[in-house]
């Protein structure tokens, strides 16, 4: 059975729709997926560049070399620990710094908060403050 089974079907004008698409195309997505980012808070970051993956494999290969290197000099007992740690964790947070800025979705802005129910109910004017009720009772009289 298919994991996804709901089909939601909806029109966009030809504006709307070119917008979509370029979106799309940046991000290297199919439109659904971009759509399921959207709709799961996530803006899909533009695809990263084409050298992008071979500096992120070459800073991996690096990182392994000093593995192998930190494993050697442990067993012969030459390596200064601490600095040796300092530096790999430098070199591992660059990493997923670059990841998180190049690749990863980043979440939607919030929006603010939403109105409060006090401003929903008609206790205060949503532009001037004053005290009102919705349902016309704020003991003024309008000058309709």
């Amino acid at each position: 059975m298919r994991k996804r089974n709901v089909h939601i079907q909806f029109w966009l004008n030809r504006k709307e729709a070119e917008a979509l698409d370029k979106k799309v195309r940046r991000s290297g997505l199919s439109r659904e997926a971009y759509l399921r980012h959207l709709i799961n808070g996530v803006v899909p970051q533009d695809a990263p560049p084409p050298d992008y993956f071979s500096m992120m494999r070459e800073l991996h290969g690096i990182a392994n070399n000093l593995n192998q290197i930190a494993q050697k000099a442990h067993t012969l007992n030459v390596v200064d620990v601490q600095r040796y740690d300092t530096c790999a964790r430098q070199l591992e947070t660059a990493i997923k710094k670059i990841t998180e800025a190049v690749v990863l979705p980043q979440p939607m802005e919030k929006m603010g908060p939403p109105q409060s129910r006090k401003t929903l109910r008609g206790e205060e004017h949503p532009r001037s403050g004053e005290p009102f009720d919705a349902c016309g009772k704020s003991g003024k009289r309008s000058a309709v």
